[in-house]
């Protein structure tokens, strides 16, 4: 029996274990279709094998094999690339040809060994896919591949997954605020802060990919040499030509023009409090923040009607936390914003979990804004005492 055949009934096998998680072909011979990926799902009780085809264009098509027909598609497709991977929940197997033409089956013995041995679990692994979470991304997207999120072949490593999910989640707050960004114009967006940048290579390739606005650009800012060197190159390696990286402090963010939005992700205590003000200087559309650790606040606070609360570092921690965002939240809609507190992804995730939502309120009148701006020092007053000023020295 040739590799090839070996490989088909791997996959067949793992269908009908209802294992398959995922099937990947490139390299093709000669077709204009550089990928074609694969998953199992069940449509009306039936297995189907789910096709989706990487055409030119950064455009993509699918197609819905039944199982009485995946032997046939298998081989087609065997013979129109040269490389093959089956990702399944026992093991992985992967078929290619190698530069001389041999054809080469790795780890086909081991997975075959597993799935001869796995129990048949139709009705319950039906159910948990039909069950599975409709993500914005599928993991085989470039920049998750080069940020080392996933694997060559899509796969998202298990120690990403919550990256992975974060991502996801983040995306779904972009769509949220979509509507609010130009129609027919160039989107520009600030990263500040920006770190690694995870975010604004999701949020890049949202828009120009999905969004089908190629002409968007993305500007991340950050003190770290090497870390806007790494950016630069990556945005470079992956012809994201609209992201461009510069090293300093946020403060000298670019004024020219009004951006569309500004993000930031964790940005470490009072540089969340930087990044908010400068985005409301340059009179930002969209913001949105997840703060990370809340110090300032915790060192500074001076109420002694809290005591009851405060005498006790745990819970000062976390009223701390709660109050500082909520500081953050008031000085931002004194700016004339309309805002929220939104949960980013599953607590478990990570304890940083909280996001800042921003979106700039049109016509809103002086007097509203006066009085917002009353409410915000009386907050301050409240919370710091005589420390209210010296707080907003420091932070603004």
């Amino acid at each position: 029996m040739s590799q090839k055949i070996d490989f088909v009934s791997l996959v067949g096998e793992s269908v009908s274990r209802e294992t398959l998680k995922k099937l990947v072909f490139s390299r093709p011979t000669s077709s204009e279709i550089s990928k074609v990926s694969a998953r199992l799902c069940a449509h009306r009780g039936n297995r189907i094998l789910a096709l989706e085809y990487s055409l030119p264009g950064n455009t993509v098509s699918q197609k819905n094999v039944k199982e009485n027909m995946i032997y046939d598609e298998l081989i087609k497709l065997l013979g129109e690339y040269k490389q093959a991977n089956l990702i399944t929940a026992l093991g992985d197997a992967e078929w290619k040809i190698s530069k001389s033409g041999k054809e080469i089956l790795l780890g086909g013995d081991s997975l075959k060994r597993k799935l001869n041995g796995a129990p048949q679990s139709f009705e319950s692994a039906i159910e948990e896919l039909d069950k599975k979470k409709n993500y914005i991304l599928s993991g085989d997207e470039d920049f998750l591949i080069a940020l080392g999120i996933s694997d060559k072949n899509g796969r998202v490593h298990d120690k990403r997954q919550a990256k992975f999910r974060q991502i996801n989640r983040f995306l779904e707050h972009i769509e949220d605020v979509y509507n609010e960004l130009p129609k027919n114009e160039k989107i520009v967006i600030y990263d500040l802060c920006c770190g690694k940048s995870y975010l604004s290579f999701a949020v890049y390739y949202y828009l120009t990919k999905l969004k089908n606005r190629p002409e968007t650009e993305l500007l991340g800012i950050d003190l770290k040499r090497d870390v806007i060197d790494w950016c630069d190159s990556l945005a470079k390696k992956l012809s994201y030509c609209g992201m461009h990286f510069i090293c300093d402090d946020v403060t000298n963010t670019p004024n020219e023009c009004s951006p569309d939005m500004v993000i930031s992700l964790h940005a470490c205590d009072v540089a969340t409090d930087i990044v908010l003000n400068r985005a409301i200087e340059l009179k930002a559309k969209v913001i949105l923040s997840t703060p990370c650790c809340h110090k300032y606040l915790n060192d500074k606070i001076n109420n002694d009607s809290l005591a009851f609360v405060t005498d006790y570092p745990q819970l000062k921690n976390k009223m701390c936390e709660a109050m500082t965002d909520a500081i953050r939240l008031a000085r931002i809609r004194a700016a004339g914003y309309r805002v929220s507190a939104l949960e980013l992804t599953d607590p478990e995730n990570t304890p940083k979990n909280t996001l800042l939502k921003a979106v700039r309120e049109n016509g809103i009148q002086p007097e509203e804004l006066l009085i917002r701006k009353r409410k915000y020092d009386e907050i301050l007053a409240f919370l710091l005492g005589d420390g209210a000023n010296s707080y907003l020295k420091e932070i603004l």
